[in-house]
């Protein structure tokens, strides 16, 4: 990962209407922060309506790329890059990994590595939740910015 870089986190049963919002946190991470590296995972609503924001925006910032998480070694579960994402990254050390907790080291690697994170985490007992919390506490040692769209008081 090299420039300035952002991650998502959010819950799989994300609705339509948080995309105006998304796209807008996507186009002022690009256009204030410099972000020029957007990693997403694929398993979920939420991923869904990112990858789709990220690649509208990558239509008036074509600086901008889209990389696909995969939590999975790429040999036991080969994913193609989808359209639209100009890569796929695998977390190195991920091998041993259980199946079991593979999204959760896979996004906490990505946590430990980006600059920014937009999150979508309102449920009270969910993995996308715990994230955030995790990357606060990274905000206080290392300055990631966390930017919560809607529902996501936490």
């Amino acid at each position: 990962m090299s420039g300035k870089s952002c991650f998502f986190i959010g819950h799989r049963e994300a609705a339509e209407e948080i995309y105006p919002a998304l796209y807008a946190a996507v186009e002022q991470h690009i256009l204030e922060y410099g972000v020029t590296e957007f990693i997403v995972g694929h398993y979920g609503g939420f991923d869904r309506l990112v990858a789709s924001a990220v690649k509208e925006a990558k239509r008036f910032y074509p600086e901008v790329k889209l990389t696909l998480l995969l939590p999975y070694h790429p040999a036991e579960h080969p994913i193609p890059t989808p359209d639209g994402f100009d890569g796929t990254f695998y977390p190195p050390g991920m091998e041993s990994v259980p199946h079991k907790v593979a999204i959760v080291k896979a996004n906490r690697y990505v946590v430990d590595h980006v600059d920014y994170l937009i999150a979508y985490a309102w449920h009270p007992a969910s993995n996308a939740r715990e994230l955030v919390e995790y990357a606060r506490k990274r905000q206080q040692k290392s300055g990631i910015q966390i930017t919560l769209l809607a529902h996501a008081a936490i």
